[in-house]
């Protein structure tokens, strides 16, 4: 990996925006995936946020409806009415107040269905059951209810006139209030039977006097009222015996659900009726603070009984507590009656909201994303707690009743399903994150590298930059199977094709050079032997001088260019009007005829500048057989000197077409000429070398060379620095 993502060894470009485009775009790619996600996840839970608001609506009103019913059913209106004291225990019993005036006790059906629809009874675990309870009108009497059931075997009534209540099966109930006991025995007297296999008969109170017997002169109790009822249906039938016939139960061991409904007079609460003096509260103030206890006993002294409300096991009956079982989690509900104080209402609270592991930021998170609920009203994050008032009617007056929900709960159960979902989301963020890391590291670095390398090749293959260095950059250790591997591959192959033709090309160039050397060598011979002809007075001595001169700058380096560069042009004195007469008089010599010299009038004697008369004579030459390649034939080109305090120029104009505007600059770099140039015959093609040797030559000398278009032709002006 770390060969792969190298830096190129070359001179590395400055790579602008567009060139990571597209690693730009496969990221931005990569992150709008994974903001996608998320704010999909959060425009799910906000979703969920909404239905679990509408079903906690719902289930509030429903729960609201379903408490309602139950305070409105004689059940629910005995646990409200006598709230204050049906937690306190259960045995020994309390009577309870009825949500009725009274009980029909002398039908035993009437009775046991006013109980079961109060709800009033407190079940045993043999299966008896009692109510003790008053009604909520105190002028139907001021009566103790007893409505109950026990299981008994076959009844023994007392016969008429016996004194002796044990020799029957009997009740005997115990009554505590205010500082006072009361105790009544009720022996069972049998009625005669009515169709039916039911046993029915009466209950006749006495007061109980602590002995077995009873006085000659006790009367029974006149507002007492009992019955007692046995159906004949066995609870359960005994293993037929040797002696009995298969299927038939045996009378002693069969026990019958025996039920009983008792009226027990309270001599106290008849004379509060009738008490002027004072206010008649109802139900009593200490009715909670009242004990009674029911005994329902066999024949016999020291039977044991055959019920006991004071007996173990007792469980309490319907309660308010029972309501809170049809609350949401969280939910209060406060009853309070009305025009009574804050301190008497009574409050019920469904099940402790249980709070199940979750994150800290998801409940921020959940509690932070609005509501558009109907209802709740635009872009509310936190609603307020639903609540709901309602109105109960009962006998003993109307209840206010105020429920106020629970909202915490419903953030709390959602916050708890979103910190196990968002596992799931972190995977999937996890898998963004692996697909992203793969194609970085398999795709995208390798295209960067990629990328990298062939600007490298590019930049480094441009004029100025070309070289040996080339051979530094290698690509082949991307190369593969793949889209990218072959692309790699290609630009290897292509690369090292360069560098053999780079190769070839400086072999080439260097042999070339060579050449040009061993020609200058040849050349340099017969030469010498030309300046031995010809003396310093023969005419064509100064040619042959030049001739020497342009050989060894020439041939003496690697290019022209190099070599005009590297050569050096001695400083001197110079006529500059001497010189150009001279030109004019031999320029046949060279073959460039009617060239004329013109002396500006205003200017006589020596024009001295600062220029070599050599490196001079060859700028001249070069601008010379420019001008004669263009100018008409038999025209003449004129040559012109004029002068300043510090500077002199020299024209050379001829006549002819005019140099183009876009070369007129460029007709001075080397290998730039005119493609449209006539070419003399046997000259071949020109290479643009002349006009660079002239300004080259006159930057050396300290002057500047310029070329301008003229009405008829062109002109080239050279300018130097005047001396003295």
């Amino acid at each position: 990996m770390k060969r792969l993502l190298r830096r190129p060894t070359l001179e590395m470009p400055k790579l602008g925006l567009p060139a990571f485009r597209l690693r730009i775009l496969v990221r931005s790619v990569f992150v709008l995936l994974a903001l996608a996600t998320v704010a999909l996840s959060v425009v799910v839970l906000k979703d969920e946020k909404e239905r679990a608001w509408q079903a906690y609506q719902h289930g509030f009103v429903r729960s609201q409806a379903e408490v309602m019913a139950r305070l409105r059913h004689p059940s629910g209106q005995l646990a409200l009415l006598n709230a204050s004291h049906l937690g306190q225990g259960v045995t020994p019993l309390a009577p309870l107040l009825l949500p009725y005036a009274a009980i029909d006790f002398d039908d035993p059906q009437k009775s046991q269905q006013a109980v079961e629809m109060a709800g009033c009874s407190v079940q045993y675990p043999d299966g008896a059951s009692v109510c003790a309870a008053i009604g909520n009108n105190p002028y139907a009497g001021g009566f103790i209810y007893l409505v109950g059931s026990f299981y008994a075997g076959e009844l023994i009534p007392r016969e008429r006139g016996a004194l002796v209540p044990a020799e029957a099966h009997r009740a005997r109930i115990t009554l505590d209030m205010r500082g006072a006991t009361y105790r009544w025995v009720a022996p069972y007297e049998a009625m005669p039977p009515q169709g039916s296999a039911a046993v029915r008969g009466r209950l006749t109170g006495f007061v109980d006097n602590g002995t077995p017997q009873l006085d000659a002169r006790a009367r029974p109790v006149r507002d007492f009222r009992g019955w007692l009822w046995q159906n004949g249906q066995c609870r359960d039938l005994p293993p037929p015996s040797a002696s009995s016939p298969a299927g038939e139960a045996t009378t002693t061991d069969c026990l019958r659900r025996t039920h009983y409904s008792i009226r027990l007079p309270v001599e106290l609460f008849r004379e509060a009726l009738f008490r002027k003096d004072e206010r008649l509260v109802w139900p009593p103030e200490d009715l909670g603070q009242m004990r009674v206890r029911v005994e329902m006993l066999a024949p016999g002294e020291d039977s044991k009984p055959l019920f006991d409300s004071d007996a173990p096991g007792a469980q309490l009956a319907a309660s308010l507590g029972d309501l809170s079982r049809s609350l949401l989690p969280g939910e209060r509900v406060q009853i309070r009656k009305m025009g009574s104080d804050e301190a008497s209402a009574i409050t019920l609270k469904g099940i402790e909201v249980q709070a199940e592991p979750s994150a800290p930021w998801l409940l921020r998170l959940i509690r932070w994303l609005p509501l558009e609920a109907a209802g709740v009203g635009p872009a509310a994050a936190t609603p307020a707690a639903p609540t709901a008032l309602d109105i109960l009617d009962t006998p003993t007056g109307n209840y206010v009743v105020n429920f106020t929900g629970h909202l915490r709960g419903v953030e709390q159960g959602l916050a708890a399903v979103a910190t196990r979902l968002s596992w799931y989301l972190g995977a999937m963020l996890g898998a963004i994150a692996l697909a992203w890391l793969v194609v970085e590291v398999g795709l995208i670095r390798r295209v960067t590298a990629l990328t990298r390398r062939a600007a490298a090749v590019s930049y480094n293959v441009q004029p100025g930059h070309t070289g040996p260095r080339l051979g530094d950059l290698d690509v082949s250790d991307l190369r593969g199977s793949d889209e990218l591997g072959i692309l790699a591959g290609g630009l290897a192959d292509l690369l090292q094709r360069v560098k053999d033709d780079l190769q070839r090309e400086q072999l080439r160039a260097q042999q070339e050079r060579d050449m040009w050397h061993a020609v200058g060598h040849e050349i340099m011979s017969p030469l010498q032997s030309l300046m031995a002809l010809n003396g310093p007075q023969d005419p064509g001595h100064r040619y042959v001088q030049r001739m020497q001169q342009a050989i060894h700058v020439l041939y003496g380096t690697a290019s022209p260019a190099e070599a005009l560069q590297a050569a050096n042009v001695p400083e001197g004195r110079l006529d500059l009007d001497a010189f150009l007469r001279n030109v004019a008089d031999n320029a046949h010599f060279a073959g460039i005829l009617d060239v004329v010299y013109d002396l500006v009038p205003g200017h006589p004697g020596p024009v001295i500048v600062r220029a070599d008369e050599f490196a001079l004579e060859d700028v001249v030459t070069h601008i010379l057989r420019n001008a004669d390649r263009y100018r008409p034939a038999g025209s003449p080109i004129r040559l012109t000197l004029t002068a300043s305090e510090s500077t002199a120029s020299a024209t050379l104009h001829n006549q002819g077409s005019t140099i183009a505007d876009e070369l007129l600059e460029r007709i001075f770099e080397l290998g730039v000429s005119d493609p449209a140039s006539p070419t003399p015959l046997g000259e071949g093609e020109h290479r643009g070398q002349g006009l660079f040797v002239a300004k080259t030559y006159m930057a050396k000398m300290g002057g500047t060379i310029n070329a301008r278009n003229t009405a008829d032709g062109v002109a080239f002006v050279l300018t130097f620095q005047r001396l003295g």
